[in-house]
């Protein structure tokens, strides 16, 4: 029996405000708070509370054969916490189906595997433990940023005791297998590897409205004939895409709504089921071990990541941004703030603003990459100035830790000696008071 499994990214970065050199060192606050909770009330308005209500009937209606998986990151969380609380409470509706698994991710949707494997680390177990508190379930598979993998990153996360990671099914990586099996990693077959298919996943998140597409309209019946028609062999479909399909990239009135919803049905009449993730990899065999020496993500033709830092100022602000993350993670808890700033800042879209490839030009708030890389480079500027009055970059970054450390411990000397100092005032306030006691009592 062929099985379908779903996934949705949903992800929101906050958005740098128009940032001056004149700014640095006069204005730490870098975001556009009127975009960012426009765009969020927007999104969620156009295509997220919708689009779970959909998902919510679907899984009802098919009598719980509809299953569904997501990976939200940290940043758009955080955002629905404060602007579109309506939305987290759909999909915490969600999870309480049983049909629904979170995965887990960077926490700012970062480029930091490909940079800093500490920091891809940390932020990988604060996405989690932000997953369960909201939802109650510890993720077992990972989906890194925009699908980014090779051999390495496998490494880190099979470590981290993941079962499982998707992975984009890219032809130069295939070569002439097919993404619709299960595969395991090539370092570490523990780490099962569920492969995007490409074509069938586009034709819904891209081609779906086009009228010059020669398979337009597509209906749930006709998608449901092509999956069917797969060879019997091949028991797995994976269908990756960006949560916003429905409602925004897909505009409700091309009926991407409808489709949806008619899938469960149309699915049932052809055998086939839907499957978590997890569900896969606790039920499928592996067939092969993949190996990928270079890094690949899911987008555009090449499936690189190039979109991200493959040109000079891509290359420039990521080495730059990257530079400082020893002395970030040493900052002490009290500087909430710069740590905040930190993670906001790695979000891989300031770096995708940046891209220079006509093929890969979508949304931007930046006139040109130009403009992009201006702005990010001045806030970029003031931040490691606000990181350097705290660890001056006259230290070198293998001082750094022997002086916190030391310091540290210096504090905890300084603390306890402190608490010495109450417990023996209090004790002479008592035996005073002793003293004082016995007096009155002789007289």
């Amino acid at each position: 029996m062929k099985t379908i499994c779903f996934y949705f990214q949903v992800h929101q970065p906050f958005r740098l405000k128009r940032y001056r050199f004149f700014d640095i060192g006069r204005d730490h606050y870098y975001y556009d708070d009127f975009l960012n909770e426009d765009i969020i009330h927007r999104v969620a308005d156009q295509s997220l509370v919708r689009a779970n209500r959909t998902m919510l009937d679907m899984i009802n209606e098919s009598g719980g054969k509809f299953k569904v998986a997501f990976s939200i990151s940290g940043l758009a969380l955080d955002q629905m916490e404060t602007d579109v609380p309506e939305v987290l409470d759909g999909f915490r509706a969600l999870a309480k189906t049983g049909n629904v698994e979170f995965l887990a991710e960077t926490y700012s949707h970062s480029l930091a595997s490909l940079a800093d494997p500490v920091e891809f680390e940390n932020q990988v177990k604060a996405h989690a433990a932000k997953i369960e508190l909201l939802f109650g379930q510890k993720p077992k598979v990972f989906r890194n940023t925009e699908l980014i993998y090779n051999d390495d990153i496998s490494e880190i996360i099979a470590a981290m005791g993941f079962q499982g990671m998707l992975v984009e099914g890219a032809k130069h990586v295939l070569g002439w297998k097919s993404p619709n099996y299960l595969y395991s990693s090539a370092v570490n077959p523990n780490l099962k590897l569920l492969l995007r298919n490409s074509k069938f996943s586009e034709d819904i998140s891209t081609r779906f409205s086009h009228y010059e597409w020669t398979d337009y309209p597509l209906t749930a019946d006709k998608f449901m004939n092509w999956i069917a028609s797969t060879p019997e062999s091949e028991q797995l479909i994976n269908l990756f895409m960006n949560y916003e399909v429905l409602g925004n990239m897909q505009p409700a009135e091309s009926g991407i709504f409808d489709f949806f919803k008619a899938l469960p049905r149309f699915a049932a009449e052809k055998n086939i089921g839907f499957s978590t993730p997890s569900e896969v990899i606790n039920k499928l065999k592996t067939v092969d071990v993949l190996s990928v020496p270079y890094p690949t993500s899911w987008l555009g033709e090449e499936k690189d990541v190039n979109g991200w830092i493959g040109n000079v100022l891509q290359k420039e602000t990521f080495k730059k941004l990257y530079s400082i993350s020893e002395r970030v993670r040493l900052l002490p808890p009290e500087k909430r703030t710069l740590r905040q700033d930190w993670s906001y800042l790695q979000a891989s879209d300031h770096f995708f603003y940046m891209t220079t490839k006509q093929s890969l030009k979508g949304f931007s708030p930046y006139d040109n990459p130009y403009d992009a890389f201006s702005n990010y480079m001045n806030v970029l500027a003031d931040f490691i100035d606000r990181v350097y009055a705290v660890y001056p970059s006259s230290i070198e970054n293998d001082e750094l830790e022997p002086l916190v450390t030391m310091i540290n411990s210096q504090s905890d000397t300084i603390r306890a000696l402190e608490k010495e100092v109450e417990e023996l005032k209090k004790s002479k306030k008592i035996m005073a008071k002793g003293k004082r006691s016995s007096e009155i009592s002789l007289n």
